[in-house]
């Protein structure tokens, strides 16, 4: 026990120092798949203490950075999943039809293996999102996939806040069905929205006039104190979503109730937000694109539930034609791990350009969390976050080499430890197993921390 809660400790020591760091390299004869200036072959690409510095051709390293030739290889932005629950301690906050006041700030695991795994399949930043359970859910968190660094390591500096909506059967279910509250309908679901906005407008005013008079009270020193109004934090989020500040996700399926968001939008001055799922969206393209509204979809789930029913593996095709920026999300640890594949299916169902079907899991998405001037593409000035795979990123032989992030790499496919994947173990079946951990893994419960121990005895040994 002594020496397990000494190794956590020097993991975290460890994370924290990462977490402070910035990387140097040169990548030199690589094909750049650079998403907004084509793809460039035999090019090279500095990064210099995080950053991309320069992209050209016959570039030397500068002292101290280390050189990869990557001859035959490609060479991408690092992907960005737009829809995450990844490494969550916890998704919904659910006693409230409206819980803007939480933030997944404080529910950010960044030792879940599910990170590493994630890193492994060239994703590098992902939109950390609370719950569907509510019609106005929690606030979420843009991470950078700094695997080990910490919650605050983690973060993406400078970020555009969010915040999750949700329309349809998961919040009338909680609450109406669950709880006996509003909304029990759909009808109620827009209810519930315009209430809340207008209370936080009303909030808004009266507050900024109760610490007007305040501070006018208290240059003065004499006469009635004003009326305390008191800090509400829910509807200070919600008066920051009406003046731009928050950048809205909502949870949607049907048609309908996409409409329907729209116009309350309109109504209440909401401009930038991102329709996420969004099965129906093919229907209302147009609208979309006139309102400026993105889309963030799967590439073909779909079925799992009755509002989900009328789905069409065209969608991402038909909102794109339709000049809807549309990115392809996980909202799965599994699905993370090969998003270049689930884009891939665009070009095969829709017959989506390579180039615009890669756009869905780079600028896109950046696009649609406010940090496209940071990711989403290889261009000088911008983070230094890239993957070189084996082949084209979009061809399902490809494999992922190497990862980088602010020109750290945080997995290499050759120094890839056994025990970081899974893998199943052709000699064990069920019947003979203890567990099932043993059955897909072929090692002990505790082969999991190999690779850590073996960090522990490296370090303490210096």
């Amino acid at each position: 026990m002594k020496k397990l809660l000494t190794l956590l400790l020097l993991l975290l020591l460890v994370g924290y120092t990462q977490a402070q760091e910035t990387g140097s390299v040169l990548i030199k004869n690589g094909t750049l798949v650079t998403i907004t200036n084509g793809e460039l072959e035999n090019t090279d690409i500095l990064i210099r203490d995080g950053k991309i510095a320069r992209i050209g051709e016959n570039l030397s390293a500068p002292r101290g950075v280390m050189t990869i030739d990557a001859t035959g290889k490609f060479i991408s932005p690092g992907i960005i999943d737009a829809h995450s629950h990844l490494n969550t301690v916890s998704t919904n906050e659910s006693r409230n039809p409206v819980t803007s006041e939480v933030t997944m700030e404080e529910s950010v695991n960044p030792t879940d293996i599910s990170i590493y795994r994630a890193i492994a399949g060239g994703t590098t930043s992902i939109h950390l999102m609370h719950g569907s359970a509510n019609v106005i859910g929690g606030q979420g968190e843009t991470l950078k996939l700094r695997y080990g660094a910490g919650q605050e390591g983690m973060r993406m500096d400078g970020a555009p806040r969010t915040i999750k909506f949700a329309l349809g059967e998961n919040p009338t279910r909680v609450h109406g069905q669950g709880s006996g509250i509003h909304p029990r309908t759909r009808m109620a679901v827009e209810q519930v929205i315009r209430e809340h906005f207008d209370a936080a407008i009303d909030y808004k005013r009266n507050r900024e006039e109760y610490l007007t008079a305040k501070a006018n009270f208290d240059r003065r020193g004499r006469g009635t104190p004003p009326v305390p109004v008191a800090k509400n934090l829910r509807l200070e989020v919600l008066s920051d979503i009406i003046d731009g500040e928050i950048l809205v996700h909502c949870h949607s399926y049907r048609a309908d109730e996409i409409l329907m968001l729209m116009r309350v939008f309109n109504d209440y001055g909401v401009k930038n937000y991102t329709f996420q799922h969004a099965n129906e969206a093919f229907k209302v393209a147009p609208e979309l694109a006139k309102n400026g509204a993105h889309t963030s979809i799967f590439a073909d789930w779909w079925a799992y539930k009755f509002e989900v029913y009328y789905s069409t593996a065209y969608n991402a095709t038909i909102l794109n034609e339709n000049g809807v920026t549309n990115s392809i999300n996980s909202d799965s640890d599994e699905l993370i791990r090969h998003l270049n594949h689930e884009t891939g299916k665009t070009i095969r169902y829709g017959q989506t350009s390579v180039e615009d079907a890669l756009k869905m899991i780079t600028i896109n998405p950046a696009i649609q969390l406010g940090i496209e001037d940071r990711v989403g593409s290889l261009e000088e000035g911008k983070d230094g976050d890239l993957v070189i795979w084996s082949g084209h990123p979009i061809s399902i032989y490809s494999k992922v080499e190497q990862t980088y992030i602010d020109g750290m790499k945080y997995f290499d496919l050759e120094e890839d430890q056994a025990d970081m994947r899974i893998s199943v173990n052709p000699n064990e079946s069920f019947e003979d197993g203890a567990a099932f951990g043993e059955i897909i893994s072929g090692r002990k419960a505790d082969a999991c921390m190999e690779g850590a121990f073996n960090l522990l005895e490296e370090t303490t040994q210096r």
